[in-house]
């Protein structure tokens, strides 16, 4: 379990399967329901209101528009494509897109294609998209409301779910492309490419991937020098208070990638956590030991800030608690790792070595 702004967990009937399992698959089935719950009422990060402010008081609002390729795109269809789920899939048009990630809707509309998108994830938070219709809701995805709209290709990723409602639009005869969700930086390029190629602009994709690792690079170059020679150790916690949902990020978390590109160390990985999340206990803190903790905004806000944070078993006995030492993205943009993510490493770079590298 990967938490992303993309995050839901998918497969059939899971409250029937959690009773059929033993005590122990129960618990850890519990967990995962809790986070799931979670990020429905959150939407992971959807909502149009106004852009949250990051721990340092600076408004993330650049990151809430994306920046389109300068040159408009001419489509050369058809083209026929694998889709990671096995099959081939044939696009004759591009004239209704519906793309059912945030992550993805941020792709298209980079690529040039803003206009042609008839429909949006909850978490497709920036600006050009807020007013279109909402299709799926945490990847719990309507395929009445999606086949209503009549479009001429749908982008999911492997964890778009259900599958009956997957399955329905395929039946419909509609195009339906399945991409390989991104766990990190490495993955940028291979989406972008991925998304360009379907939509008949390979080389508006080259042109955007260029773009972006170009971006990336030129924030990394940025990052001062560690006057210790030590990197700041960095802990991903997700939280969402009003669901008693308090989570420790381990390697698999999808926040390693940035942490790293940010020139820290991923505490919760450094520590042993070898998978995704576990549930946060004193003892695993203290074994992280962060010098900082990064935060999705609602996050932050859900537990009632700074104040809220250090109460959480645990926190206050950190490095970071000790020094009120935080960093917040918004959570539309943190692990989406697309063409806004220079900007998301920015944000990240700005925040933990602010005031000369100590941070706040």
């Amino acid at each position: 379990m990967r938490i992303s702004q993309d995050f839901a967990p998918t497969g059939p009937d899971t409250g029937r399967a959690a009773r059929r399992r033993p005590a122990r698959g129960r618990a850890a089935a519990a967990l995962t329901a809790a986070v799931a719950f979670a990020l429905v009422l959150t939407g992971c990060g959807g909502g149009d209101g106004p852009a949250p402010k990051s721990a340092s008081g600076k408004s993330s609002a650049d990151a809430d528009r994306v920046e389109p390729l300068a040159a408009p795109p001419a489509p050369k269809l058809p083209v026929t494509v694998d889709s990671a789920d096995g099959t081939r899939v044939t696009i004759g048009s591009t004239d209704r897109i519906v793309p059912l990630t945030g992550s993805l809707s941020e792709i298209v509309f980079t690529l040039g294609f803003g206009e042609q998108v008839v429909a949006r994830d909850i978490t497709a938070t920036f600006e050009q998209a807020e007013k279109l219709p909402v299709v799926t809701r945490a990847h719990d995805v309507s395929a009445e409301s999606v086949l209503s709209l009549k479009p001429t290709i749908v982008l999911a990723d492997t964890t778009t779910g259900p599958s009956e409602a997957i399955d329905q639009i395929r039946d419909a005869g509609i195009p339906l492309l399945v991409v390989e969700p991104a766990k990190g930086l490495d993955d940028v390029g291979r989406r972008i490419d991925t998304v360009a190629e379907a939509l008949g602009v390979p080389s508006a994709g080259t042109e955007l991937k260029e773009r972006t690792e170009k971006r990336i690079a030129d924030v990394q170059k940025s990052i001062p020098d560690h006057a210790d020679g030590k990197k700041p150790r960095v802990a991903f916690l997700y939280l969402r208070g009003s669901a008693s949902v308090y989570l420790l990020g381990g390697a698999e978390s999808g926040a390693s990638s940035l942490l790293e590109a940010a020139g820290a160390v991923d505490a919760g990985k450094e520590s042993g956590l070898s998978k995704d999340f576990t549930a946060i206990t004193s003892e695993a803190l203290a074994k992280a030991a962060p010098d900082a903790i990064l935060l999705m905004t609602k996050g932050f806000e859900s537990v009632g800030g700074m104040d809220g944070l250090v109460k959480i078993p645990g926190i206050a006995e950190t490095p970071a608690g000790m020094d009120r030492r935080v960093v917040t993205v918004d959570d539309g943009v943190l692990l989406n790792y697309g063409p806004r993510t220079d900007r998301v490493l920015t944000e990240i770079v700005e925040q933990l070595y602010a005031k000369g590298g100590k941070g706040r």
